[in-house]
This record gives C-alpha cells, sequence and structure tokens, in this order.
C-alpha cells in the first residue's frame, strides 16, 4: 500500500516559471522599453505605470498561457520575480491593465510588428528555407484562421465560413519554422480576399526587412485573385496560389488532363494526371501557367462506381523552371501553416481574446504575435543547445521546430528557488531538473545578443 506524502510550507521564495529570464533577455535585446515608453497618439494623464509595463506585462502573460487581465493578479503580492524577469518597473492591477490596453487600443500595432521585424532578424538562429529544383527559397505562408468566441458580444465578432461566431484573423508565417511576421485582425464575416492585395504587400516589406533571400508566397483558392499576384517589381518573389474552378467545366480540364498530362497508376481504380498548361480551357493566354492535378476514381471503399468521379485541382505558379508533381508537392506543404494556427489558439490560449473592444483584442493579438515569436526562438535555440546525453530517448526522431506547448512546458514552466544576495538575484534549480543546464545555456546565449538600434 502506498504511504502518503506529508505536506510542508516552508518559507523559501519558489518560483514555477523560471523561463521568464528568457522572455526579459528578448525584450533587452529589441529594446521594448525605449520603443515603448512612450506611444505617440496616447495621452494618459498622471500615468504611474508606463506603457512599456503595461505591455511588457501582457507579453508575460502569454508567455505562460494565460492571456487574460486577471490573470495578473497573483503576480502583484509576494511575487518580485516576475516584474524581475521581463524588466517591469511595477506591476499593474487588473482594471489598469484593461483600461490601459483599451487606451491604446490598436494605435501600436505598427510600432509592434516593426519590433517583431527587427526580433525575428536579429535574434531568430536561422530562418530554413525549401530546397527545390529550381534553388532555395523562404515559403511565407499566408491564411485566415477563425477565431471561434461564440456566446459573446464582442465588438467585430460575427459569422465565419467554419459556421462559428468569431473572429477571422489573416496571418503570414515565414520559413519552415513559422515565425509570424504579419497579422490583421478582421471580423468574423470578411470574406478573406478583401483586403488581402494591401496585406500582402505589407507583408512582403516585413520580410524584406528581415533577409533579403527569395521568397515563396503560397495562399490557398479562397485567395485565388490576379490581384495577389505580387508585382514584378519586387525582386526573388514567387507564388504558388490554388486556384478556385468557379464556373469552369470539369470535364473540360479531364480532356486537357488526359490530352496533354502525364498519367500516373496510384492504385487499381485510381489514376492521376498531372500537368502544365499556358492556356485556360478556352484558349485564352494566361499571365502564369496553370498546373493541374486530375485524379479519377472507378472504385471507392472498394466498390465499383457505376461512374468515375473526378477531383480536379489547379494551381497558379510563377516559377516555370519547377516541374508540376513538384509545385503540387510545395503547395501540400503549406497545410503546415495550420499547425502554426493551433499553437496560436491553443498553446497560447489566444482563440477566445479577452476583450470586448475590436480595437484592445487587435492589440492583444499583436502582442500575442511579438510573444509566439519569442517561444518560437527560444525553442529554437533550445535546439541548438541541447545536450543528447542530458535527456536520453528525447532526439529519437529529427524534428525541425519544437513546438510552442513544449517550450512553455520545458522551459518557461520551470520550477527554480530564488536567492538574493546583495542586490544581486539568483536563480537556484534542484538536481530533478532535466532542463535546468539547457535553460542555462539558453539564457546565457540570449543574453549575448546586440540591442537592436
Amino acid at each position: 500500500m502506498r504511504r502518503p506524502i506529508s505536506i510542508k510550507h516552508g518559507m523559501e521564495k519558489l518560483t514555477s516559471h523560471s523561463g521568464l529570464i528568457n522572455i526579459g533577455a528578448l525584450l533587452d535585446a529589441i529594446n521594448f522599453r525605449f520603443r515603448f515608453e512612450t506611444i505617440n497618439g496616447i495621452h494618459c494623464v498622471d500615468p504611474k505605470i508606463s506603457h512599456a509595463d503595461i505591455l511588457g506585462s501582457m507579453i508575460a502573460l502569454m508567455s505562460i498561457g494565460k492571456p487574460d487581465y486577471d490573470a495578473i493578479e497573483i503576480f502583484r503580492e509576494k511575487q518580485d520575480f516576475f516584474s524581475k524577469a521581463v524588466g517591469i518597473s511595477v506591476c499593474p492591477s487588473s482594471p489598469t491593465l484593461r483600461q490601459r490596453i483599451d487606451l491604446i487600443g490598436n494605435r501600436a500595432d505598427t510600432a509592434i510588428k516593426d519590433a517583431g521585424a527587427d526580433l525575428v532578424r536579429s535574434c531568430a538562429p536561422a530562418i530554413s528555407p525549401i530546397h527545390t529544383s529550381a534553388g532555395e527559397f523562404l515559403p511565407l505562408d499566408m491564411d485566415v484562421s477563425p477565431f471561434d468566441n461564440s456566446k459573446t458580444q464582442k465588438e467585430g465578432v460575427s459569422r465565419t465560413y467554419k459556421g462559428v461566431d468569431g473572429f477571422a484573423p489573416i496571418f503570414a508565417y515565414l520559413g519552415t519554422e513559422g515565425y509570424l511576421v504579419n497579422l490583421e485582425l478582421r471580423e468574423g464575416k470578411q470574406h478573406c480576399q478583401k483586403n488581402t492585395p494591401a496585406f500582402i504587400n505589407s507583408t512582403l516589406d516585413y520580410v524584406r526587412k528581415i533577409t533579403a533571400q527569395p521568397v515563396l508566397v503560397r495562399l490557398d483558392s479562397g485567395n485565388d485573385s490576379q490581384d495577389n499576384f505580387p508585382s514584378i517589381s519586387r525582386s526573388n518573389v514567387h507564388f504558388i496560389i490554388k486556384r478556385n474552378l468557379r464556373r469552369e467545366s470539369p470535364q473540360k480540364w479531364v480532356d486537357l488532363a488526359k490530352q496533354t498530362g502525364v498519367q500516373h497508376h496510384c492504385r487499381p481504380g485510381k489514376q492521376v494526371w498531372i500537368g502544365k498548361t499556358c492556356v485556360d480551357i478556352n484558349g485564352n493566354p494566361l499571365p502564369y501557367p496553370i498546373i493541374f492535378e486530375v485524379t479519377e476514381r472507378q472504385t471507392k471503399k472498394g466498390q465499383a462506381l457505376l461512374f468515375p468521379e473526378y477531383q480536379i485541382d489547379t494551381y497558379w505558379c510563377s516559377l516555370d523552371q519547377l516541374p508540376p508533381d513538384e509545385v503540387i508537392r510545395l503547395y501540400h506543404d503549406h497545410g503546415t501553416s495550420e499547425q502554426f494556427h493551433s499553437e496560436l489558439k491553443s498553446d497560447m490560449g489566444l482563440e477566445r481574446l479577452p476583450s470586448g473592444r475590436f480595437s484592445s483584442n487587435s492589440l492583444i493579438l499583436h502582442l500575442g504575435m511579438l510573444t509566439y515569436n519569442m517561444l518560437r526562438i527560444i525553442g529554437q535555440i533550445s535546439f541548438e543547445e541541447s545536450n543528447p546525453n542530458e535527456l536520453p530517448g528525447t532526439r529519437k526522431k529529427k524534428v525541425s521546430r519544437r513546438r510552442i506547448r513544449t517550450v512553455m512546458q520545458d522551459l518557461i514552466y520551470m520550477a527554480g528557488r530564488l536567492v538574493t544576495r546583495g542586490r544581486q538575484w539568483y536563480l537556484s534549480f534542484g538536481q530533478l531538473n532535466p532542463f535546468s543546464k539547457m535553460m542555462e545555456r539558453v539564457y546565457l546565449r540570449l543574453n549575448l545578443l546586440p540591442a537592436t538600434e
């Protein structure tokens, strides 16, 4: 029979979120306090707490998965480490946090995006490209992901294309690691194509602040519009956009595929034709080639069909030198961005935004973008600093990134004892903590990052 374990209440100063020191180091690297000490157009009467303290407190809360105003209260009393770790002079109360977020609204969004671009450019250990037969390209995946905020009266909440009430923000992720370089909070009822050309242009501007490498923009069929084709004045920018067939004749695509495509026998009862065309099904010239994939199924679930079923997928592609099957593979990889959406919505708890005001929720989401990139950078640096001998069995399979939830659980929620001696603060980790040495190396490396101007 198991013996019960006794509980004691000691006098030690313990913290369950020691990893916040890494967030503080990244905030210092982008001069966060200097950037947001004052915000143009925001006048606060007798501000005893600076804007930087307000925004920094919200970032710290998001880093531990608690993007809620009331969550700040537990850190106000006997929680000096929370403020010390992220460089907050005064920890605000929940009402102060709410009121100041409402006051700032979306007027800090552009400054936060600029800070996010500087963060990725100067602090990300690497931005990995995809390898193709035409060279290396940084993937730039843009997509809308509905936020379910049903049964609320928040400003901007309306019916989304997923059939739930909420918001429909659009996101842009760079590199195979999925660094978030731009976003826009939208009402749930807004069509995904509305304002997207302007969003693409602003995203490419942020990308060019980060890197000059060739970029491959990938969009789904909801954004099938020639307005989304990047301007020819932009160098080293290419795209793959899935087409919407709209009222085009499926039978004409089937006939074209069988006449000009390359046939692939996948299994008995299923065959696929893949090819490229420079004219549409009516013979009209196209601005860019169309890649097509036509799938014919004569059996389904082991049963023969009376008439064959056809699935037709077509794609715009600006890279003439890529073979059609590679274009299709590159577009399918665009689905990885759904995992990035999940990390924002589930791991960081950002799906149900905390405010009733649209402008305040926009600010919260932009701060979430900055926090997401910080957690991503910490996770990627931990890859380079990890020692397989410290954590046996953790690197059995090859992975390219740590999920945000894993970063939070292993490197943010880390128990430590806070020791103060003179004017120096120390964190002491127990010998049972398997991640403490790796976290120390990550923190030391972050402290060596030069501050951006």
